[in-house]
């Protein structure tokens, strides 16, 4: 490659990077299976370790979404399934007031106060229903293999946002959809070692609503990496 076409690949490829929102409300045009195929296919170039692919994709659309997303708004309202501990409790301070800070900005850019829970539950009950997007995937890793190839299916997941991104689609991840895996097990006819890991939401964007619009902070480098033994500074 040229310097000229890693400039311009540099610039594409960041662009669509930085541009990534996790998006909440979404248009009710459907997505071609060609399309998601052809995004699927780009993701599967994740690495993964002694090229093992722990992964299975399960995308539900038309009916089919419709039923599981009425299945599982029943059991979140049902709430007898056991809690899936996202997150250590308690939360280390570092990471709670993370957490805090995009609570406080979604529900602001909502226009639902914090303390209104019903409003919370009704936001909540969203995800489930994949927030209206034509095309609901629920990714699975086998149960016998270490957490570490969860890294591997995390890789995957990433690619999938990124591609899909590039090609003007909308996602938003989901690990929510953990808790209720027997639940999606039975509607999606999981194999026996079939886990839940993770949702996401696919579809075209409505960007004019303000919640695709929230744009949440980074930290900068200098917080999260540390560099040993470079000569520039």
């Amino acid at each position: 490659m040229t310097q000229g076409d890693i400039a311009h690949t540099t610039r594409v490829v960041d662009g669509v990077l930085r541009a990534r929102r996790s998006q909440r409300a979404y248009k009710p045009d459907p997505v071609p299976r060609s399309l998601l195929e052809e995004v699927l296919d780009v993701a599967s170039s994740a690495p993964s370790n002694s090229n093992t692919q722990p992964w299975q994709v399960h995308a539900v659309a038309g009916a089919h979404l419709a039923a599981l997303g009425a299945a599982l708004v029943r059991a979140c309202r049902d709430n007898t399934l056991p809690p899936s501990p996202h997150f250590p409790d308690p939360l280390p301070d570092e990471y709670a007031q993370r957490q805090r800070d995009f609570g406080t900005t979604y529900y602001k850019t909502l226009g639902v106060d914090v303390a209104d829970m019903p409003s919370r539950i009704r936001q909540t009950e969203k995800n489930f229903v994949f927030f209206g997007a034509p095309v609901g995937l629920i990714f699975t890793i086998d149960r016998r293999l270490a957490p570490h190839s969860w890294l591997d299916l995390g890789l995957l997941v990433q690619n999938v946002m990124i591609a899909a991104a590039a090609r003007g689609l909308g996602t938003c991840p989901q690990v929510s959809f953990a808790r209720f895996h027997p639940v999606i097990a039975r509607h999606l006819a999981f194999t026996e070692y079939e886990l839940t890991v993770c949702g996401m939401s696919l579809g075209y964007p409505d960007r004019d609503m303000p919640v695709n619009q929230v744009a949440t902070p980074r930290r900068p480098v200098h917080e999260f990496a540390s560099f040993q033994h470079f000569a520039d500074p």
